[in-house]
């Protein structure tokens, strides 16, 4: 047997190549790899004496020839292509052990030139890799070094299988694949482009998804920016379900849209309780008291590192996770009494990138770029009542309308200060998530603000509001009910601010 070896990236690739020597394979290989392999001492030949001609262009043109191609896509059952590669001198290839130029790596560098990134789009090694993969039924292609120690054994014990060459085939199709993608999409200047190049790689399969009869996984996307869930870090606890990672990542989201210490608890992708505080023990208190009973079971996002303080308020409490930027040693100790409970650090600072969300519809997704409320202008509010608010009332209605961005439509939530105290959600009519909010508020709703994600579109839900001692509102505007809104707040002699932006979540 003879195989082809020139690989990226090189975990394992010393004791792999003595393997196969070992078992009398030859080996050529190209540039840095040979180099590799002649350093840990392992017999290898060059590409060059395949194809009778040296490297040339820096390296560019290295294995595009027939030498090469002919040896890995002549098929053996086939007596016509035996009779060619032997008409012309060419011997088979049977193994090609091949992993790209660190593209991706590379575009993730900061201040990558397009020279740079360019330089790093191989050509020689997705071709081999691609007509290995074509040719699977006689040549074994291996893309990745953790496949080694699989096909070292295959080998060995002479059980090359055909569901192994399948195996490997397709995952070296999907290596291509997710390449040529990462290449695309950095190379294109088109908001849609006519195809959309995206590619994910398996994160962790999952015990079920929502439900225990639906199947699940978790993809990461290449490059994911380092302040989200993808980057993640679990320290203790049970693995994440599905709903868990739902949850995690509508808690990131939350908790990125605050400056001061911040407490969110999140339960289906819900803030029921939120606030801001001098610490986050005063924080999570606030928070908590927003709805506790909602709070059980929940998830917890915080803005600053967890101490011994925190932590040993957050033990007390059932909850299914703990998201912060990071934990203390003593925070991780004593935290370890409640070994199911699942701690995550992330880096939970705003971004300022544009970047793009995706959801699946049936037959395709839908994709947009992220609503990020840090964006808003506070200098572009407009003031639509007689009343003006207090200077303590603005600030709590923005607090409001950060925490109302967060909340799935149609979305109220009413505030006290830096405390969200009531809040309604996913109601199919906006009077009807007001009246949840007073009724989750109680008595805490007499002198609250209220947020609105979009207009109200009659003057009922504002009514509302007014009876139960709601004392100022923000809220986009832009209904043909304006006016009727407005009267009603003029005539109650509370404040109305318009956004003129709408944050609608669905």
């Amino acid at each position: 047997m003879r195989a082809i070896v020139s690989v990226s990236d090189k975990s394992g690739l010393a004791d792999f190549a003595q393997g196969l020597s070992d078992l009398g394979i030859e080996l050529f290989s190209t540039g840095g790899t040979k180099a590799a392999l002649v350093g840990a001492g392992v017999p290898v030949r060059s590409v060059s004496d395949l194809t009778g001609f040296p490297e040339i262009l820096e390296g560019r043109v290295k294995t595009l020839h027939p030498g090469v191609h002919a040896g890995i896509l002549a098929r053996r059952d086939k007596p016509a292509h035996l009779a060619q590669l032997a008409e012309h001198h060419i011997g088979q290839i049977d193994l090609v052990v091949v992993n790209l130029y660190p593209f991706a790596q590379t575009i993730a560098k900061p201040d990558v030139t397009l020279e740079e990134a360019v330089e790093q789009i191989d050509i020689g090694g997705p071709t081999m890799v691609r007509a290995s993969a074509k040719n699977h039924a006689h040549v074994l292609i291996v893309i990745d070094p953790a496949d080694y120690p699989r096909v070292l054994e295959a080998l060995r014990t002479e059980q090359i299988t055909p569901e192994l060459r399948r195996q490997l085939a397709a995952k070296a199709f999907a290596h291509t694949a997710a390449y040529d993608s990462a290449i695309a999409a950095y190379l294109t200047d088109e908001t849609f482009p006519q195809q959309l190049p995206l590619a994910w790689e398996l994160a962790q399969s999952l015990r079920y998804g929502e439900n225990p009869h639906q199947a699940a996984a978790f993809y990461r996307a290449p490059n994911a920016a380092a302040n989200t869930l993808a980057k993640a870090v679990q320290h203790q606890g049970k693995e994440l379900s599905y709903n868990n990672l739902l949850d995690a990542d509508a808690t990131l989201q939350v908790i990125q849209n605050f400056d001061q210490p911040t407490v969110a608890i999140i339960k289906h992708t819900n803030p029921c309780g939120l606030a801001s505080a001098e610490d986050l023990v005063a924080a999570h208190k606030a928070a908590r008291a927003g709805d506790p009973l909602s709070a059980f079971g929940g998830i917890v996002g915080v803005n600053r590192p967890v101490d011994r303080a925190l932590a040993n308020v957050l033990k007390k409490y059932f909850y299914e996770v703990i998201i912060a930027p990071s934990f203390s040693p003593e925070a991780l100790t004593i935290l370890a009494e409640k070994p199911n409970l699942r701690l995550l650090s992330v880096d939970t600072s705003r971004s300022s990138s544009n970047d793009w969300e995706y959801r699946s519809i049936g037959g395709g997704i839908l994709a947009q770029h992220v609503d990020r409320v840090g964006n808003d202008r506070w200098d572009a509010w407009q003031v639509v009542t007689e009343t003006v608010p207090s200077d303590e009332q603005l600030a709590a209605l923005q607090f409001a309308w950060k925490a109302c961005a967060s909340v799935k439509s149609n979305a109220i939530v009413l505030v006290q200060g830096e405390e969200l105290v009531g809040m309604g959600a996913g109601q199919p009519s906006r009077v009807d998530s007001v009246l949840t909010a007073i009724r989750k508020a109680g008595e805490r709703a007499k002198g609250s603000v209220l947020a609105s994600d979009a207009f109200f579109p009659k003057a009922d839900g504002i009514q509302a509001a007014i009876e139960a001692g709601v004392s100022a509102i923000v809220q986009p505007g832009g209904s043909q009910g304006d006016d009727e809104v407005i009267a009603a707040a003029n005539a109650a002699g509370i404040a109305m601010i318009f956004t003129a932006t709408r944050h609608f979540k669905h």
